[in-house]
This record gives structure tokens, sequence and C-alpha cells, in this order.
């Protein structure tokens, strides 16, 4: 019998798919902004709590594997559910690959000035170690992710703790080419920057057929984890951006390392590199637990082939994890040649506006999910809702046209599966058509 996991492995679910790629990145490109950066840290991490408290609300209504598409199901059908989750589904490739090339970079004083072809053989090895740990099944992957997240305790609290002391506001300092932006204008671009370090706030509803009393284990994990991931993030932008000069952070690769050479000295920064990938590792695990569950959530509810639905003697979906380890290493190959690395990068930013589209049309069903008599919403998760919806729309609003374009494709690649299952399913092309 499997063996289901508890509230400190969905919790380090929760976080790990948080912590990953943005929070290592996020204080060299936030640098330009000063302190309009912290304000902008603290609308984003309102924001997330929100979302926090909404899908919270959604998971204790509805404790099924697969987490978005199956609140979208029940509020508005199988057709727009299948798409969330096909977006959800393929998006968080593109987070993994993210966090994999991230991880690996942060080995690069280890790994020495090498062909991308090695570095390329690592990430794809890296991947499938943890494809195979997940195999293992979710309790294996989620006691792993535990111990993963006590790991990064040493960069992500202890380091910026030291930092403070060293506090100088001066470098909080906005470039000449921010300033000349309007207050509402940076806000938005620092929000839309910001809400990456929160993407995957919502994985540790996608496992919740193996979670322990799902419907009060996975609110109590989300919105703790999220406030948690909050303050962590609070903490590392004011100690590590009011260390090193904004001019100087700006063009840092690894803004940890650097704060450690500026505190320590000497190869102090060895260590954190090697730290810093183990937290990026509990990350990757985290989203590779989360893909697989996500398309075993979509075959349940007959949304996808059965097939992905299939679980091994450990009760892992391992063709899920399979294909979506598979696609990961295609994206891999792609960031193998820098010029395609470049592409690729840009399209991490454009998942940002998928994952808030999802977010979004969740929330539309929290509402009408709460309409329901016998909902017993009460006026705080009302208030999260709209508040979460409020949110979504105004960064989305604020992301340039050129992204919400490009985003799009990520819910309109779809479309070949969609038509190709639901003929299928219903051989009447006038059915089809209704």
């Amino acid at each position: 019998m499997p063996r289901n996991i508890g509230f400190w492995s969905v919790l380090a679910i929760v976080m790990s798919s948080q912590i990953g790629s943005g929070v290592f990145m996020l204080p060299a490109i936030l640098a330009p902004y000063g302190y309009y950066s912290l304000a902008g840290w603290l609308i984003s991490s309102s924001g997330a709590v929100f979302l926090a408290i909404m899908f919270a609300l959604l998971c204790s209504r509805f404790p099924k594997t697969g987490g978005p598409h199956a609140y979208v199901q029940s509020a508005f059908g199988s057709h727009i559910a299948f798409f969330i989750g096909w977006a959800y589904w393929v998006v968080s490739w593109v987070s993994t690959v993210a966090v994999i090339v991230t991880c690996v970079g942060y080995l690069s004083p280890f790994i020495g000035d090498r062909s991308p072809m090695i570095y390329l053989v690592i990430e794809i090895s890296l991947l499938c170690i943890i494809t195979m740990l997940n195999i293992k099944g979710v309790y294996a992957a989620g006691k792993v992710g535990f111990f993963l997240n006590l790991i990064r305790f040493i960069p992500l609290f202890v380091l910026p703790l030291i930092a403070l002391h060293y506090f100088k506001s001066s470098n909080f300092a906005v470039s000449n080419e921010i300033s000349s932006l309007s207050t509402t204008q940076i806000l938005g671009q620092v929000a839309i920057l910001a809400i990456w370090g929160f993407i995957g706030l919502e994985t540790g509803t996608t496992p919740a057929g193996s979670v322990e009393n799902p419907s009060k284990t996975i609110p109590r994990a989300v919105i703790f984890g999220t406030i948690c991931v909050a303050l962590l993030y609070a903490l590392n932008s004011i100690g590590i951006m009011g260390l090193i000069p904004a001019n100087e952070l700006v063009n840092s690769k690894a803004p940890y390392a650097d704060a450690t050479q500026y505190i320590f000295g000497g190869n102090w920064h060895l260590l954190i590199s090697i730290i810093a990938s183990m937290v990026l590792i509990g990350t990757i695990n985290a989203w590779t637990l989360a893909s697989g569950q996500i398309i075993l959530g979509l075959a349940e509810d007959n949304l996808m082939p059965k097939f992905f639905a299939k679980k091994n003697s450990r009760h892992a979906p391992f063709w899920g994890i399979l294909v979506s380890s598979a696609g990961i290493v295609i994206l891999l190959i792609l960031t193998s040649d820098k010029s395609l690395a470049k592409q690729i990068s840009a399209i991490i930013d454009y998942s940002v506006a998928v994952f808030l589209f999802v977010y979004l049309v969740c929330g539309f069903a929290a509402i009408k999910i709460s309409m329901n008599k016998n909902s017993n919403t009460k006026i705080f998760q009302w208030l999260a809702i709209y508040i979460a919806i409020a949110f979504c729309s105004w960064v989305i609003y604020e992301t340039p046209l050129k992204h919400l374009a490009v985003s799009s494709l990520f819910v309109l690649s779809g479309l070949p599966v969609y038509f190709f299952w639901y003929l299928k399913k219903e051989p009447n092309f006038e059915t089809l058509i209704k």
C-alpha cells in the first residue's frame, strides 16, 4: 500500500516550488529599481498570500490530484479545464528548465570553462536522477524535498541576516533609466519580475490524492508556506541589496556568492555555490513531482489519454513523469545553444503570464463554486478571492502585449491534442462543433 505524505512534506513542496531560480537571480535583476523593489516585493508578497488563501479554499472543497484544472472543471466544465491543465503542465517544463540551468550554472566554479555539451550532459544527468527518484513515489520525493528544504536555511536565512550588519541605505539607488518612468509603471514592472519568485505556490495542491487528510493538510501548508517564503524574500532583498552597491549588483551573475565575498572573502563563495545548487535541486524535485501529478489528474478526469494515469508498484504515475522529463530534455537541448538559450530565457518571462492566467481562471472558478448556498465561504475568503483576481488582472495588464501574445501559444499548443482526444471520444463532428 502506498505511503501518503503529511504536512511537513507538503510544506516542503510548496516552499521548494517557489524558492528556486528566482530568489538567486532577482536581487541583481531588481537592483536598478532601488527602493521601489521593496515596494514591489510587498505588493507581490501580498498578492501571493491572497492567492494561497484562494487555493487553500479550492483544495479544501476539491482535494483532487492535478490542482488547478480540477477546480476549473468543477466550475466551467471539461473543455476549459483541458486547456488550463494543458497550459499548466507545459509551462511547468519551462520552469523546471530555468531551475536546472541555474543549478548547474552555480556549479561552474567546479566544472570550469567547459563546452556547452558538457553542461548539457550534466543537466540531463541531474534531471534523470531526480526523475528516477520521483518514479519511486511521492513519499520518497516528498522526504527528499523536506531534507533539501532544511539545507536552504544557510544561504537564504543566515547569509542575509549577517548582511544586515553591513546594510547601507545608499545602495538602494534608482537608475536614471528607471527614474524616468512613472511610479505606476515602475511598480508594475517590479511586480511582474517579483511574482516569478512566488510561481509554484499552488503546487502543493497537485498531489492531493497522495496526501494524508488533504482537505486540511494542503490548505495549511499552502498558506503557511507562502507566508514563510514572503518573509524570507523580504529578508533577502533587504540584506543582499543593502550590502552590494546597485551598480555592482546589477552586473552580478551570482549575487549570493558575491555577498559571501563581500562579508568573508577567501573561497567561501564556493560553499555557497554548492548550497545554492542543493537548494535548486530541491526545486527541480518539487516541479518534477508536480508535472507528473498534473498530467495524472488530467488523465484521471478523462481529459488526457488513460495511459498517463498508469502507476507503478510505488503508486507513481511513471508515464506522466517520463513524458514530462522528455519534454524538459528537449528544452534543455535547445538551451545548449547560446542564441537559443536567450530565446528560452525570454520564454521564461512569458511563462509568468501563463501562470497568472491559470490563477485568474481559478479565481473565477472560486467565485462560482463559492456562490453555492452550501459553500459556507467566509468573508475573509471572499475578500482573498477578489483581491487575488484583482492582483492577477493588474499584473497581466502591466505585461507587454508582445509577451501576452507569445504566452497565448502555451494554451493554443494544446489544440491538436484536444481535437485528437475529443474526436476519439466524440466521433460525430457535429458534436465537436456544438
